[in-house]
């Protein structure tokens, strides 16, 4: 067992006290303080933690005394998207380094302050992706990198997730997607299969995303749903909401190589994160979950993708698999809150740094740029300022995103 660190935890909705408890079962992990400006919420969380744990971490509904505390090392921010970055910065002027719960940016300049406090203060921001650690997506990652697909010029991916529920009643279950919906138009949630295929084409370690251009549909969904749910009315069941229930991004990398994001939260449909792979020597689509090698599978027929996943396993789930699988998102969550912990607690560079965590949520203010500009192409951002055509080397290990570090796991 790891000597104990502790950590804060800001935000304590349903996705923040979930994290919370799997967080806490991370060798070495101690929550000592814990935050949400619902003070329901803090009490419940601390009920939790003490229910499970046999301690009573520190309630606090103001975060800044949260920060102001020296025993307290690194912080996980579950608040709102529009709260996250703001949260962040705060906690790396305190000292800190912290964990953020994905979603985009209100604005490219949001990015640059935490690119630009990171590297002033020697404190890492590390986006919570953990589509990034899932299984499948670990397996096609040890594929590529192994040269199965050849060189892959096409990725695409998407977050297709039926939330009208969610969404709708926003101000009922105190949820902030709602005044998002209402507000903004644009790819508002990029990051789940973004950050997988960014690792995949090497972003910010050889290449870089170098523009985008996005549109959107009409949005029709959550009002048709309001009338659904509501047939003696609703207040929302007009309102004229912004955010399309369709939007489509593109983006263009700096060898080529292309990008498809799909956002789709207000129709009915089943859940899907739509990963595609379009390489010189094989494909991959997650429709059925298929795959085709060239010269290996039959003549243009696809072939169930799973035989391979277990044939390809990552070392990092093979070892899972022999722990105990465990968590939320398919056991996902609880390894990128470890990958987190890790960093923390040995003060060393996080799989996914800064730079990541800047243009993965970049997306979102810049696609709403394009959408209002008539899905004109706007250029993105190198966060980097150059060093992704050669940085410093990445830190080898368990949970590196960068390469498949098989001496580092009990098994192979």
């Amino acid at each position: 067992m790891a000597e104990q660190y502790n950590f804060g935890v800001i935000g304590l909705g349903g996705r923040g006290h979930g994290n919370l408890m799997e967080f806490l079962k991370a060798d070495g992990v101690r929550v000592a303080a814990v935050c949400d400006q619902y003070a329901d919420r803090v009490k419940a969380a601390a009920d939790s933690v003490e229910k499970e744990y046999g301690y009573r971490p520190t309630e606090y509904t103001d975060y800044k005394a949260l920060l102001a505390r020296d025993d307290i090392g690194a912080v996980l921010v579950f608040t709102t998207w529009i709260t996250h970055s703001r949260i962040a910065l705060d906690c790396m002027l305190a000292g800190k380094h912290v964990a953020v719960e994905v979603g985009g940016s209100a604005s490219v300049e949001e990015c640059w302050q935490l690119v630009r406090t990171s590297e002033s203060t020697g404190k890492f921001c590390m986006l919570l992706e953990n589509c990034c650690y899932d299984r499948y997506e670990m397996a096609l990652f040890n594929m590529k990198q192994l040269g199965l697909f050849g060189e892959v010029v096409h990725c695409q991916g998407a977050y297709q997730h039926d939330l009208r529920d969610e969404i709708l009643h926003g101000r009922e279950n105190r949820h902030g997607r709602l005044f998002n919906f209402m507000n903004r138009n644009g790819e508002l949630y990029p990051t789940h299969q973004f950050g997988p295929i960014c690792k995949l084409l090497g972003i910010n370690r050889g290449n870089r995303i170098v523009s985008l251009v996005s549109m959107a549909s009409p949005a029709r969904g959550l009002n048709a749903y309001a009338r659904k749910q509501h047939p003696d009315g609703y207040d929302l069941e007009d309102y004229k909401f912004t955010e399309g229930d369709v939007v489509t991004t593109m983006l263009k990398c700096a060898h080529g190589e292309t990008i498809l994001l799909t956002h789709e939260c207000t129709l009915p449909r089943p859940y899907s994160r739509g990963y595609r792979i379009d390489g010189t020597k094989g494909a991959y689509t997650e429709d059925d979950n298929q795959i085709y090698f060239d010269g290996v599978s039959p003549h243009e027929q696809w072939e169930p993708v799973l035989p391979y996943i277990e044939k390809y396993e990552h070392p990092l789930w093979k070892e899972y698999f022999v722990k105990g699988v465990h968590g939320g998102h398919g056991g996902m969550d609880f390894l990128v809150l470890s990958a987190f912990a890790e960093a923390a607690m040995n003060n060393v560079a996080p799989p996914i740094d800064v730079y990541d965590t800047a243009v993965w949520m970049c997306v979102t203010a810049l696609s709403e740029q394009s959408i209002a500009m008539g899905s004109h192409p706007v250029p993105v951002p190198d966060f980097t300022n150059g060093l992704w055509i050669d940085r410093e080397p990445y830190r080898r290990g368990r949970y590196c995103l960068e390469e498949v570090c098989t001496e580092f796991y009990d098994v192979n």
